[in-house]
């Protein structure tokens, strides 16, 4: 399975993917305002490449439950100069995680390759068009509703089946875009207008989105779904997003995002020697 994200390839199977979350927000729900000031996010993204990260995912907009809209001018201001910086010093993708065709579009002539769009259930076809006339890569997230109502009493019958015909009718619209398949990344949008319960199921059906012959992109790291256990705690919850990820790997995904990368790879390459033990 190839993906395409404008002058970088993957070819699958390989070792999974990671992505390394780069917050240029004062608001996201884990690292709001750390990296608020370029210059640290730019630190910080190169930090994360040389933990391992694959990907390098900078994002200006919190899409965190009950996040405000920020103004493009203003998503702008925060994203470019850490891309045009970073563009110049990292040899790995960087995407761009943006609901806006606008800011997708300058961060894609600022040097990402990627666009990660938590609003890829659209009504237009521009974000479409763009990413068909550029070959980034694409990642198109399921989310049901907006950050600003997506938890309010988020409702399916069948989390996995609804996620996936979703999914199916959502790749013909981008394929009749002129957005080629070897562009796609699917997310099924772990926390996005879903309840913790949700969100357990999606994981523990992750399997069923192999028909969908794509590559399978998991974002679990910080959120709050790992503290509902019984006994869970608020915090960063790094062991409970290790254990989805090892989890996730196994059941075939191809990509992880994460904020804490270090930890990430060593527990991602542990499953896979394991798991390459079994088909010795």
């Amino acid at each position: 399975m190839q993906l395409r994200c404008g002058k970088f390839q993957f070819t699958f199977p390989r070792p999974a993917a990671i992505m390394g979350i780069v917050n240029v927000t004062p608001d996201s729900f884990s690292d709001g305002g750390q990296f608020l000031a370029p210059e640290r996010a730019v630190a910080h993204a190169k930090q994360l490449v040389e933990e391992g990260a694959d990907i390098i995912d900078v994002g200006g907009e919190s899409t965190r439950p009950g996040a405000v809209p920020v103004p493009e001018a203003e998503e702008l201001r925060r994203v470019l100069p850490v891309l045009e910086e970073l563009a110049g010093q990292i040899k790995v993708p960087i995407s761009i995680d943006t609901m806006k065709p606008g800011v997708a579009r300058a961060a894609l002539k600022g040097g990402a390759s990627i666009v990660n769009d938590v609003g890829a259930d659209r009504t237009d076809c521009e974000m479409w068009r763009l990413v068909a006339d550029t070959g980034a890569g694409y990642i198109c997230v399921h989310m049901q509703g907006t950050p600003q109502n997506m938890q309010i009493a988020p409702s399916y019958k069948d989390v996995v089946a609804e996620v996936t015909d979703y999914f199916l009718n959502l790749v013909t619209k981008l394929n009749d875009c002129g957005v080629a398949h070897e562009q796609l990344i699917i997310d099924p949008g772990i926390g996005f207008g879903k309840t913790a319960e949700h969100n357990l199921r999606l994981l523990a059906g992750i399997g069923s989105f192999a028909r969908l012959e794509r590559p399978l992109l998991l974002g679990m790291s910080r959120k709050s779904f790992l503290g509902a256990r019984p006994g869970g705690k608020a915090g960063r919850r790094v062991t409970e997003g290790l254990a989805c990820a090892c989890l996730a790997v196994e059941a075939g995904v191809q990509m992880i995002r994460t904020h804490d990368v270090a930890e990430t790879v060593a527990a991602v390459r542990m499953t896979e020697s394991i798991l390459a033990k079994r088909r010795v």
